[in-house]
């Protein structure tokens, strides 16, 4: 007998010895297929890795996988793990750590699903996120931009015979040639420009902050009690020498003496002499797009290459996006107005707030000005409608028939799963309301960038406010560049030319406001006008759906 049926007789035998219950559930796809087995047939600890082994059934894009086809792309061993903070004690679909293995233990760099060969990978489980791409639509974006993002690929899992659903496999942040591409630092290198890099730091929770990081001198913000923490992620805390933690503390305290010095805005002096600062910028639309409610503060990476390669800090890479795109009830919730980085405005008494860095880089007008030229610039091309359009569209498409069999394992579509904002009877309603949230956060973003940089010059002057989605079938928004403190009216009639409602918003500030239409409204047309104080800044038609 061949060794290829050989192993087909090994998996259909596996096959009959599994319960039949989970493995109905699922028999083709159109996504890769992982089967792991733990070799003592136990569910995956939480830690430390456990050893099993996984089986990928792959017959490349575009292609069918059915469970009968023999594992026809790794069939080998691993170490395996469960990860995650709060998911894990709160939601029964969870992510999952690996490493491949050679037979003898040792790790195994392999190309997995035709990523770059590496031996450290991550399975994330979307529960909360009902559209289950919210993490690989940051990602792939990030790759748009940014200079890395970790590559995804859909899945379907199934682990000891129990259909676990849809999964993105991912790559471990981690430094590497083909990930976060700094110099290695080895135990030996404590000297000279050795020393400065590469270092890998992120702000996040941890067991143990002052045995896994160290605290930065200055509050978040002014007027906090609060301090924030550097973790140690490459070198990590077990590895790391005494001299290279005495260099990347000191180093940090000189990068954030220089930005909170009066000089801060130098460009040789200040920030700029230790922030790659397009970097940050890039590193910033992506929280912004999302308006992540854990960006810039939960799994937050930046990193550090040698002085001799650049030595500047940069962003990244983007991580952990499952509670972004509007899927949050908490906090600066589920709006499409609003800024990530105000996350300590909305929330100043959280456990984690957002460091000082990015309010301080915003004090410099030429930081705001280049921010809004890149951002004009990128929604011309990387980050046009179109595009982030087409991305969405894809991703619908692969995961239309992986969705029902997901849903089928974890039946949670009209049902409120932590911390959902919105709650859709149908896949195809989740994903609506993803799509509308983008083009309203980022028709919002394209507005505001611009006051951001200069609010010399009303940008809807003369023009009709922006007005979306329009047509509309819950909320329809409404953005008023005001000149001054004075009050914002909007006025809406039926086709009869009946007045039936206003809405105002006297806030006391100059700039954009949103006004929310939250009525409940018959199906139809409507006529809008908008006022600044005795002024009409433009009307139009409104459609209810």
């Amino acid at each position: 007998m061949n060794s290829g049926l050989i192993k087909l007789s090994i998996f259909c035998i596996l096959i009959l010895g599994f319960t039949g219950k989970a493995w109905s559930q699922l028999t083709t796809s159109n996504l890769p297929i992982l089967i792991i087995t733990t070799d003592d047939g136990n569910d995956v600890p939480d830690e430390p890795k456990t050893d099993a082994h996984l089986g990928i059934i792959w017959n490349g894009d575009g292609n069918n996988n059915n469970l009968t086809d023999p594992f026809n792309h790794y069939d080998g061993k691993i170490g395996i793990e469960k990860r995650g903070s709060s998911s894990l004690d709160i939601f029964p679909k969870v992510g999952y750590a690996f490493e491949t293995r050679e037979l003898d233990g040792s790790n195994q760099n392999f190309p997995l699903l035709g990523f770059p060969e590496e031996n450290d990978w991550i399975l994330h489980g979307p529960y909360s996120d009902k559209s289950l791409m919210r993490n690989a639509l940051a990602y792939i974006m990030a790759s748009w931009i940014m200079e890395y993002a970790p590559r995804v690929k859909f899945c379907e899992m199934v682990l000891n015979g129990d259909y676990k659903g849809v999964y993105i496999l991912t790559e471990k942040i981690k430094r590497d040639d083909n990930r976060v591409n700094i110099s290695a630092l080895n135990p030996d290198e404590i000297t000279g420009d050795n020393v400065t890099g590469g270092y890998i730091l992120r702000f996040d929770k941890t067991d143990n902050l002052f045995l896994e990081g160290f605290p930065s001198s200055y509050p978040p913000f002014p007027g906090s009690g609060a301090s924030t923490f550097f973790v140690y992620h490459y070198p990590d805390w077990e590895t790391i020498t005494p001299a290279q933690k005495d260099y990347i503390q000191n180093h940090m305290d000189e990068v954030e003496g220089a930005l909170k010095s009066p000089n801060f805005k130098d460009s040789l002096t200040g920030y700029r002499k230790y922030f790659d600062v397009p970097a940050f910028i890039n590193y910033l639309f992506v929280q912004e797009i999302a308006r992540n409610v854990d960006g810039y503060r939960l799994s937050t990476y930046f990193y550090k290459d040698k002085e001799s390669l650049g030595g500047k800090i940069k962003m990244g890479p983007a991580w952990d996006f499952n509670l972004g795109f509007g899927n949050v009830d908490y906090c600066i919730g589920p709006g499409t107005s609003g800024w990530a980085f105000d996350f300590n405005n909305f929330c100043p008494n959280d456990g984690w707030v957002i460091h000082f860095w990015w309010d301080r880089m915003m004090e410099d007008t030429a930081f705001n000005t280049e921010m809004c030229h890149r951002w004009k610039d990128l929604r011309q091309s990387n980050l046009s409608d179109e595009r982030i359009d087409h991305l969405v569209d894809s991703l619908q498409t692969l995961l239309q028939a992986p969705a029902q069999q997901n849903f089928q394992r974890w039946p949670v579509l009209g049902q409120y799963v932590w911390p959902n904002s919105f709650i859709g009877n149908s896949y195809s309603e989740e994903m609506t309301f993803l799509k509308n949230w983008m083009h309203a956060r980022l028709l919002w973003l394209d507005a505001n960038f611009e006051v951001l940089a200069d609010t010399s010059e009303p940008i809807f002057e003369g023009k009709t406010p922006a007005v979306f989605p329009n047509p509309f079938q819950d909320v329809s928004h409404f953005i008023v560049n005001a000149a001054g403190v004075g009050t914002v009216r909007i006025e809406l009639f039926n086709s009869f030319g009946q007045k039936i409602l206003e809405l105002a918003n006297s806030e006391q500030r100059k700039g954009l406001r949103q006004l929310d239409l939250e009525e409940p409204l018959a199906q139809g047309m409507y006529f809008y006008r908008v006022w600044y104080q005795s002024k009409k800044l433009g009307q139009g038609k409104l459609l209810k759906q």
